[in-house]
């Protein structure tokens, strides 16, 4: 690591004018990589730019500096008209926009113009160097990738993450699985970079903004992820001055009224597949609207149902969210299952024990159900629920669940997500939901494949 370290600190050194970026949508620990990365770089003097897709949740605005991150930026070269004014003097210049075009207008002093005279080109790019932190994928930048993908070929790219599903999309990679989270890795290259300049640079400010990160990512070191590691880590950083109290107070303590009801629309929308060993729940754009809240509100709620969730191996929380995505948060309790894994079904990705997927234009009513079935089929095959007596203890499991305040599912593939079937037979064993109790029509046991596949369109 120390050697990828050397290779940043390289690029780093021939760079004047550095954007960074954290994923989106932003958490704890891919807003405090970033804004540590941009004040820090400042403090050598370089022209630093910082953005995110999305807007920073409420509950991290107490970050320090965090008004620094814009959610707007300019990042192409400029588009130059060149006049060779050798042939006639310029005597003034005017533009009028008219709809969809823009008229330049010159007049010459004495002689004339002549298109011949007029040449086109592109400036320098705006920045020379691209800093990514928390992003297992260029896709996960958000709309800024999606409207810029040449910018990503044309400039280097230096990714510095801790997802095992990372796309190795940078020049140079700085991913370590291992780390409990994207802060540990900052904190252990501005240290080198600390050697470098030989100038401290990890502040109070910068050293809470990591601490952020790390707490956030470990769950308050409640989460597997914790190790060793983290603790020491977490102890450097306050005796720089990180305001540990601080961070336990906004992220842990602190909860708006209209967080409260819509984490109280969280628990009543709670569905338990207890056959599967699979817990879920829904917040649809009908929730946000009645708790007055937004989707970035939800927080820890996915943890808190995976910490009171026993004789239960996923927990999934799917969101419909305001700007038209439906996005899926996914823990698992046992070491056989693979968040990540499952996540991939739906182009996501993350950790073994934490990951997510997003679905550009999904809904609860159009995607849901696809989405359930899956994880269920996927727990079929990895419990072997293939015998009669399995089938009957599916059968006989009849689960309460409140009603969800969600339109009807339909049972067949939309438009928006297309499966695939797979070379092998598939079960046609259908789940019924009456009288709010999980039941089976057919309970012959039949061949158990791993089902079908999912394209998602964007």
């Amino acid at each position: 690591m120390k050697n990828i370290e050397k290779q940043i600190l390289g690029l780093i050194h021939n760079a004047q004018s550095i954007l960074v970026m954290p994923s989106s949508p932003p958490d704890g620990d891919s807003l405090g990589c970033a804004v540590a990365v941009y004040l820090a770089l400042r403090q050598i003097g370089k022209n630093v730019t910082v953005v995110c897709a999305d807007p920073v949740p409420d509950v991290f605005k107490f970050l320090p500096m965090i008004s620094s991150i814009t959610n707007e930026f300019t990042p192409t070269p400029d588009f130059i008209i060149t006049l060779d004014t050798a042939g006639a003097e310029l005597s003034s210049l005017e533009s009028k926009v008219e709809e969809s075009k823009i008229n330049i207008i010159l007049t010459a002093k004495n002689g004339r113009f002549s298109a011949d005279q007029v040449s086109f080109s592109h400036g320098e790019n705006r920045y020379d160097l691209i800093i990514t932190v928390d992003t297992a994928a260029l896709q996960q930048l958000g709309r800024f990738y999606e409207d810029n993908v040449p910018l990503f070929s044309e400039i280097p790219v230096i990714n510095i993450d801790h997802h095992a599903t990372n796309d190795q999309f940078g020049r140079i990679n700085y991913v370590d699985v291992m780390s409990s989270s994207t802060a540990e890795l900052v904190l252990s290259l501005l240290e080198s970079m600390e050697q470098e300049y030989n100038q401290e640079l990890i502040n109070e400010d910068i050293a809470t903004l990591l601490l952020a990160g790390v707490i956030t990512d470990t769950g308050s070191f409640q989460n597997s992820n914790t190790n060793p590691k983290s603790f020491s880590n977490s102890a450097k950083l306050i005796k720089r001055g990180a305001h540990q109290q601080d961070i336990i107070q906004h992220v842990y303590k602190t909860k708006h009224l209209s967080t409260l009801r819509l984490w109280g629309r969280v628990l009543s929308n709670i569905r338990i597949e207890k056959p599967y060993k699979f817990l879920y729940s829904v917040i649809t754009r009908k929730d946000l609207l009645d708790t007055g809240s937004r989707a970035d509100e939800t927080g820890s709620i996915v943890d808190e149902l995976m910490s009171n969730a026993p004789d239960t191996d996923i927990v999934l929380l799917l969101k419909e969210r305001e700007d038209g995505l439906l996005t899926g948060s996914m823990r698992t309790l046992t070491e056989g299952v693979d968040a990540s894994e499952i996540a991939a079904f739906f182009g996501g990705g993350g950790h073994a024990k934490a990951a997510g997927f997003r679905i550009k234009g999904g809904t609860f009513a159009k995607d849901g159900h696809q989405i359930i079935e899956k994880i269920k089929q996927y727990q079929i095959n990895r419990l072997n629920l293939v015998s009669q007596e399995d089938f009957e203890q599916v059968s006989n499991d009849s689960i309460n669940v409140p009603e969800l305040q969600t339109t009807e599912i339909k049972q067949k593939p939309s438009h928006h997500l297309h499966t695939t079937p797979s070379d092998q037979p598939t079960t046609t064993e259908e789940t019924e939901i009456t009288d709010n109790k999980i039941s089976k029509k057919d309970k012959t046991p039949k061949k158990i494949t791993p089902g079908v596949k999912y394209h998602f369109e964007n």
